[in-house]
């Protein structure tokens, strides 16, 4: 029987990969990431399959092939945490998932949006303190009012798009290839117009390591309207932490909101009683109500779970089956 290695299990997700496992695979859950030291869980597998935040580094590769483990896949969009040079001198196959409900992470990046608009953190957070004043720095604008600034139009970038337009608001797209179905909801600008004229911003573009690393830093957030929101759903990697918390300290942006983060690894999965590992996002952490930090749920929805899973064990399926998926990662 064909053995899967599956982890970063939550407890609550166990009976999703029981009961969508048709192909009656062997299932090892392991509710830790996989990380140097818990490697040797893999031992006896025939496949893994990996969340964000994984260590699929070359030395763990290496353990892997060793096993003779030859399929490393991930039931994520996004591959950064798999070395792919390793795995291709490996001979090693690996296949992700594409897509999943694009309304998880995209209703998410909204919900974030709508917060930092409307001040709610901040007036929730006076109220839990005993000061129900209205102060005026709750004066807030209103959504169908603003202009919206999508920057990665794929599938959730869109989603979002449709959801925004939907109450009213303007807007504003940059993609290098804009889907027909982006245009019902996105007037598509060049980046620095949509920087100049969003009053919300929200990130949606995949991160290719050394391509697109900090994408949004000093130069960018200076083309930013005053007051501007920002928002990342999509990658740590992409911002440049340090540029929003100056832009932050200077008034530049009124605002924050991100459900990544940089060193992900040392932070999403622990409890910390003191200061995070990272001086920066510990800083930006004290910045509340004015930054908003979630644990990298966008995706952690029954509907996205479930596509997750489904696609995942239909990879394998079509590599068995095959030697080749539908979703395979080029290597």
């Amino acid at each position: 029987m064909f053995k899967i290695t599956a982890y970063g299990v939550r407890p609550n997700e166990v009976d999703y990969f029981k009961d969508l496992n048709k192909y009656d695979y062997e299932l090892n859950l392991v509710e830790d990431l996989l990380t140097h030291e818990n490697i040797a869980t893999a031992q006896g597998s025939d496949a893994v399959l990996l969340r964000a935040n994984c260590v699929a580094d070359e030395v763990n590769l290496a353990k892997l092939n060793e096993w003779d483990i030859k399929y490393v896949f991930t039931r994520t969009v996004g591959y950064n945490h798999i070395d792919l040079n390793a795995a291709k001198e490996f001979g090693m196959k690996v296949a992700r998932v594409p897509a999943y409900s694009p309304y998880a992470v995209a209703e998410l990046a909204m919900t974030l949006g709508m917060t930092m608009l409307h001040h709610t953190a901040m007036a929730s957070e006076n109220t839990f303190n005993g000061d129900f004043t209205v102060p005026s720095y709750l004066f807030s604008r209103e959504v169908h009012s603003s202009t919206v600034g999508i920057i990665g139009t794929g599938k959730i970038g869109a989603t979002e798009a449709s959801l925004y337009s939907g109450m009213g608001a303007k807007v504003l797209g940059y993609d290098p290839y804009p889907s027909e179905y982006a245009k019902q909801f996105v007037e598509f600008v060049e980046l620095d117009e949509l920087l100049a004229q969003s009053d919300i911003i929200s990130l949606h573009v995949p991160y290719f390591h050394g391509q697109n690393d900090q994408m949004i830093n000093a130069e960018t957030i200076a083309k930013m309207k005053d007051n501007a929101i920002l928002i990342n759903t999509a990658r740590g990697e992409l911002v440049d932490h340090d540029a929003v918390l100056n832009a932050l300290l200077s008034n530049k942006l009124q605002s924050f909101a991100t459900d990544v983060l940089p060193d992900e690894k040392r932070i999403f999965g622990h409890k910390f009683e003191d200061a995070l590992p990272n001086r920066t996002v510990d800083q930006l952490r004290d910045l509340y109500p004015r930054v908003l930090m979630t644990p990298h749920v966008g995706s952690y929805t029954e509907p996205a779970l479930t596509d997750m899973i489904s696609v995942s064990y239909e990879n394998f399926n079509q590599a068995l089956t095959t030697g080749k998926t539908d979703n395979d990662v080029e290597l």
